[in-house]
């Protein structure tokens, strides 16, 4: 479920901008019962960064999937820390649209989604930490190698540490030789981390 910009959005012969523009009539248009008018206002609200937890709000209860686009694409933009927050919660959602739509919002918030991805990544539930991980996978910062040798190291989850190896090895430098070693060592009888391990180490010796 990818994010579009917003003049991806279909167009209609009749304005359906019907209240005022300001942050007040945003915010009643973004429960109006046509979805058109909800789109609108959820995409005008990425005008007014204190929209960010209306925008949150809506997007638990939000049941047609092209306004769910437009509002995490708001909330892309508005980017302070209601949005981020809002967007992890998405992580922990039974929907698998607007979990991996969050997970791709996230991407593009490297440096504001940094301050959440230690909490993230020491989640309880096992499949958040493993959503976290994807959101690493394109995240442009500086501590990627660092937050996934933490997870190979604490994680006791094999699966949580299965997908932490795999992007590992694609990211990884020497620095993640000791802790794929270790590794290996504590999965020993687990036949893919042998193997995602050992294709990692292969891959950090070529470099």
């Amino acid at each position: 479920m990818g994010l579009k910009k917003s003049q991806d959005m279909p167009t209609t012969s009749q304005d359906e901008r019907r209240l005022p523009r300001d942050l007040a009539g945003l915010l009643t248009a973004l429960a109006d019962t046509d979805p058109l008018a909800r789109r609108w206002a959820a995409r005008d609200l990425a005008q007014h960064p204190d929209a960010a937890s209306a925008l949150v709000e809506r997007l638990s209860v939000e049941s047609e999937p092209s306004v769910t686009q437009v509002i995490l694409t708001s909330l892309t933009l508005i980017g302070d820390e209601t949005a981020v927050a809002g967007l992890s919660e998405c992580l922990r959602s039974e929907d698998a649209m607007l979990r991996n739509a969050a997970i791709e919002a996230m991407k593009q918030l490297p440096e504001e989604v940094a301050p959440w991805m230690g909490r993230l990544l020491e989640d309880p539930n096992p499949d958040v930490r493993i959503f976290a991980v994807d959101v690493l996978e394109s995240l442009r910062h500086p501590q990627v190698e660092e937050w996934l040798i933490r997870v190979i190291t604490q994680d006791a989850h094999v699966n949580v540490c299965a997908t932490a190896v795999d992007l590992l090895g694609e990211v990884g430098s020497e620095r993640a030789q000791p802790a794929l070693l270790a590794l290996k060592q504590r999965f020993a009888d687990e036949p893919y981390i042998q193997f995602a391990a050992d294709l990692a180490l292969k891959r950090i010796a070529a470099d």
